[in-house]
């Protein structure tokens, strides 16, 4: 549907009722206004647009406002430009003689010129997407086919962008030939757009193999201020790291416009660097201004690597810039060969009377070509000598590479993305009905194309062209990626040469290869050989990497192998036996591997399910007199920090790192003594209800309810959790390489950062242990049965004992048996609390359970 169109309507019926007097509202309405801009036409059943750079320039009109602003107008014919449109013209009328290929359907086009800006481009795309009627009845039905049906083009990452955010919101197919931006991936954004060249993310890899290749790893990168010069900087710092040994001395953005001081700092920066090679990815004028600067100053002895955009650009290859840019490495978009285009160009004639198709392009084409002028010629032409044009000019008698077919690039992918929006529509079009794809089973027809339904098939398409290349789009609308890599060589006779030295592709089952034959390389350097581009270079034997802070990874310095100490951030090393060259030491931590580490991993997770088991057995009996006479809320709270002083043990195996040597003395200080917590306040109720039982100490139990039991245990927590926050705020553990106790030995231990810190931690626990234990002792007597303060009494008497046994030989013992015996510590001070506590409980509730009575609890029951 006309869905531009219907915007413009629906603006000028809002209009009409501020312009009634007007005759011309009443039936009709007309556009705002129409962009005047230079195409190429034909007429078809189905018309395809595209969009192409016919001329280099475009002129900026006056935007004061003080007049209706001016469109702008193109000029500096591209020969280039021109050859694409005329691809996609030749593609179409092959199209249209084959058979086999949409039987009884005329494809057309409607080609624009985009002049290399955005705003011309954007006008000739929502022109092709809505049509160019200049007037539109309003009694008449809106209903029919778009104008065109999908568009091939644009050149421009920046200017696909933008188009396609607008197109795709009506899914308007658009296959572009030339934009690389690794953005235009992304399905969400840009629905229905789709291209024929690979992505600069696969471009940016096929640069890094060739830097891999050649040891190139300290490189300068050129990138022009745009969408693809940007989006290739991140992916370089991403994917040019330690994984593939190469990084970047400097990255530099190439300014729009005329900016010669700008220029000059840049290759100033390229002067100064110790980087020989270059990387640039920038569009052909950033290119030209760049190397008029280089020439300038004349700066030799580098190695260009050119991306895909400027890599064929025949202007750079001339005897001036060839000593600067002769062995230049590049890639190059796939190479492809279309039968009879040659022919197709050689028909082109111009047109004295202006009525063709192709407009005035012609004839610029022709005056271009052969410097000539048509009449009516520019005042002075033929007075200062120059020719005019008659018409009858042999295009075959001039050298030009207009003609020049032998390296079709950019063409063949014009030829795929016709092809492509062709085969599409073939498929549609061959739908049988009942069968479709669409809602109800239904197919598109001629009648009422919708370009969302051509997206579908696009999606799906899978041919192979005359060149044998295989034609299928992914998931995100890119095709199988594949480049050939060129150098710029200079012959002996001084013309120049682009030469195919070698490929990198990817295919479905090898990955990424890349394939170069080195023979056919020219290097224009007196070595005849590549240079070298490395900031530090290898270090001899008998010296070690020391990195340099705040330097790249590329830039070290060497230091000898010594006996003493040797150590930075990332490398220990000690002599070898030879003493001619280093090796790392090794390290000696408590790891998870070895038979120590192993039997504290089983210790753990085996009090850990115990733990679990204790609780669900307490669980499923909650409602049993044993079980509720001691307090089960308090109970189920104390298992649960057993298992957390079970599990936090764990923390205190394996490599040291900053989060583990903070979290395993928190861990284990706040565990600790929520479980501490619990049994004291145990054993304070245990006192209070004894005492409640007395004459007159019935008010003793108000301070002891349920809420003022929880209040206690989360008050008692918190104080050991400040102790911690403090402790990790002022002076935090940290890992710590220990070369003290072996020369060649390192040994990972975590300092404590504050000893403070460290003993009011473990001081706090064995306070609220020692205070736990007396106010037990102390009810040890009481006249229960089943007495809970007597098994209180025993296990913080085994509590205290293991700590008071800790700390010697914690202090005593070196490195990894220094966490070992605070694991096991934890370990058997949570054990002895499990089963002094449960064990007794769990023997009665399981193989005792005439025992489990609240008369037996009391004494008045069986006796054992």
């Amino acid at each position: 549907m006309w869905t531009f169109l219907d915007t413009s309507l629906l603006l000028f019926l809002m209009l009409y009722s501020s312009a009634v007097s007007s005759p011309l509202y009443s039936s009709s309405c007309r556009l705002w206004g129409q962009f005047h801009l230079n195409g190429m036409h034909k007429v078809g059943d189905v018309v395809l647009g595209g969009l192409f750079h016919i001329h280099f320039f475009s002129t900026h009109p006056d935007l004061s406002f003080t007049s209706e602003p001016q469109q702008s107008t193109c000029y500096g014919f591209d020969v280039i430009g021109f050859r694409l449109a005329q691809t996609m013209a030749f593609t179409i009328d092959e199209i249209n003689r084959n058979s086999n290929l949409l039987p009884n359907v005329t494809l057309g086009y409607s080609l624009y010129d985009n002049c290399v800006q955005l705003g011309v481009a954007f006008r000739a795309a929502l022109s092709l997407a809505s049509g160019q009627e200049e007037q539109v009845i309003l009694h008449q039905s809106c209903e029919g086919s778009t104008p065109v049906l999908g568009i091939v083009g644009d050149s421009s990452s920046t200017r696909s962008i933008a188009i396609s955010t607008v197109l795709g919101l009506y899914r308007v197919p658009m296959v572009s030939y030339f934009s690389t931006c690794s953005c235009l991936s992304d399905r969400q954004k840009f629905p229905s757009f789709f291209r024929t060249i690979p992505s600069d993310a696969f471009q940016v890899r096929a640069v890094i193999q060739i830097l891999k290749y050649f040891g190139w790893t300290w490189t300068g990168l050129l990138i022009s201020d745009n969408d693809y010069g940007l989006h290739v900087a991140r992916s370089f710092q991403s994917d040019l790291g330690p994984s593939s040994g190469g990084c970047l001395a400097y990255t530099e953005i190439l300014p729009r416009g005329d900016n010669p001081v700008e220029i000059q700092r840049i290759v100033d920066v390229m002067k100064k660097s110790t980087a020989r090679v270059v990387i640039v990815f920038a569009n052909q004028r950033h290119v030209i201004k760049l190397m008029e600067e280089v020439v300038r100053q004349n700066v030799t002895g580098l190695q260009w690597i050119a991306s895909e955009a400027w890599t064929a650009f025949a202007v750079l290859q001339t005897p001036r810039l060839m000593p600067y840019l002769g062995g230049t490495l590049g890639i190059a978009v796939r190479r492809g060969e279309i039968p009879g285009l040659r022919d197709f160009l050689l028909q082109i004639r111009p047109d004295l009377h202006h009525n063709n198709s192709y407009g005035n392009n012609v004839n610029q084409f022709w005056e271009h070509t052969f410097q000539c002028r048509f009449a009516p010629t520019p005042a002075g032409w033929v007075e200062a000598g120059g020719a005019l044009c008659t018409g009858q000019e042999d295009l075959e008698s001039v050298e030009t590479e207009f003609l020049d077919v032998s390296n079709l690039r950019p063409e063949y992918n014009v030829y795929k993305a016709v092809y492509a929006l062709a085969y599409a529509l073939d498929d549609m079009l061959q739908c049988e009905p009942g069968r479709g794809p669409f809602s109800g089973h239904s197919c598109g027809n001629l009648q009422r194309l919708e370009p969302w339904q051509l997206v579908y098939y696009l999606e799906k398409v899978n041919f192979t062209t005359s060149f044998g290349d295989q034609m299928l789009f992914d998931k995100n609308g890119d095709v199988l990626p594949i480049y050939d890599i060129m150098n710029w060589q200079w012959l002996p006779d001084g013309r120049t040469k682009v030469q195919n030295v070698g490929e990198v592709k990817k295919s479905a089952f090898k990955g990424e290869e890349l394939t170069l034959d080195e023979d056919k390389i020219f290097w224009s350097f007196e070595t005849k050989e590549p240079l070298q581009s490395v900031c530090s270079e290898s270090c001899p034997p008998g010296t070690r990497v020391a990195r340099k802070k705040g330097e790249p990874e590329c830039c070290f310095d060497c230091i000898p192998c010594s006996e003493g100490k040797i150590s930075n951030k990332t490398e220990d090393f000690w002599p070898s036996p030879q003493r001619d060259y280093c090796v790392p030491k090794t390290s000696e931590f408590l790891s998870f591997h070895e038979s120590l580490g192993i039997c504290l991993t089983a210790t753990s997770l085996l009090g850990t399910f115990i733990c679990a088991v204790v609780l669900g057995i307490f669980i499923y009996h909650r409602q049993t007199p044993i079980v509720r006479a001691n307090n089960s809320e308090l109970s189920f709270q104390l298992l649960l920090s057993l298992k957390l002083c079970f599990l936090c043990s764990l923390l205190f195996i394996g490599r040291p790192r900053p989060w583990t040597c903070q979290l395993r003395h928190a861990a284990f200080g706040i565990s600790f003594v929520l479980c501490v917590s619990c049994i004291l306040v145990k054993t304070m109720v245990v006192l209070a209800v004894f005492k409640a039982s007395k004459p007159g100490g019935e008010a003793s139990l108000k301070w002891f309810g349920a809420v003022q039991q929880r209040g206690t245990v989360f008050a008692l927590t918190c104080i050991q959790a400040v102790i911690c926050t403090a402790w990790i705020v002022s002076s935090s553990p940290a890992p710590h390489k220990n070369t003290e106790y072996h020369n060649d030995k390192i040994v990972y231990e975590c300092v404590v950062g504050s000893t403070v810190g460290f003993a009011v931690l473990l001081g706090y626990i064995g306070l609220l242990a020692i205070l736990s234990f007396l106010l037990a002792f102390l009810a040890r007597n009481l006249p229960d049965s089943f007495n809970e303060a007597k098994l209180i009494t025993f296990s913080m008497l085994i509590f205290c004992a293991v700590w008071v046994a800790f700390v010697p030989a914690y202090i005593s013992s070196p490195g990894k048996y220094a966490d070992a015996v605070e694991a096991f510590a934890i370990l058997a001070s949570s054990f002895g609390l499990l089963v002094a506590l449960f064990g007794p409980k769990c023997y009665i509730i399981l193989l005792r359970p005439e025992r489990n009575t609240k008369k037996a609890i009391m004494g008045r029951g069986i006796k054992s």
